[in-house]
């Protein structure tokens, strides 16, 4: 399945200049949504995943059915103010200034191998502060994969240390 001719491009979103790549076509098709699932599962089964963890938040729509499917727990990784258990923290650099993701300290321990899911790697520097977070609780990052890929950002140079799957690329 060409999931390129399902994801839609909205121009100018969220700021002009910007071309958004919206999986929210995928999601309502159920036969692309079905063979997503499909493919990130084959992407990440017989790695000995014990713990999915999704980026907010469209990572939690993926990454919690991955979750399922590979008899794994759930961890959301979230914005700030959105945890309600004591939480580690990690910020990172954006263009222009910083931002910041939480995760509860009791969700994942030494024993844990992680998958870490979102629906977009851009330039990477979310899904390498959630590398830190897991890292610091003690947990192996064992696979980050997404749906889709904007390699002209460069993103995987921040997470070459990685494993790094996505199923859609674009130059």
């Amino acid at each position: 399945m060409d999931l390129k001719n399902i994801i839609r491009d909205v121009p100018d979103f969220p700021v002009k200049g910007i071309i958004f790549k919206d999986i929210t076509t995928l999601l309502k098709n159920k036969e692309a949504f079905e063979y997503t699932l499909d493919a990130l599962y084959n992407l990440s089964k017989n790695k000995g995943i014990t713990k999915v963890i999704g980026i907010e938040s469209r990572g939690f729509i993926f990454g919690g059915a991955l979750a399922a499917k590979l008899g794994a727990g759930f961890v959301p990784i979230r914005k700030p103010g959105k945890l309600p258990a004591e939480k580690l923290s990690e910020t990172y650099e954006l263009e222009y200034g910083t931002d910041k993701i939480e995760i509860h300290k009791d969700a994942l321990d030494s024993s844990d191998k992680v998958l870490l899911h979102d629906d977009l790697l851009a330039t990477g520097g979310t899904m390498k502060a959630a590398c830190n977070l897991v890292e610091k609780l003690g947990a192996k990052v064992e696979l980050i994969n997404f749906v889709v890929e904007l390699s002209f950002l460069n993103g995987r140079e921040k997470l070459k240390d990685y494993n790094v799957e996505a199923l859609v690329s674009y130059d």
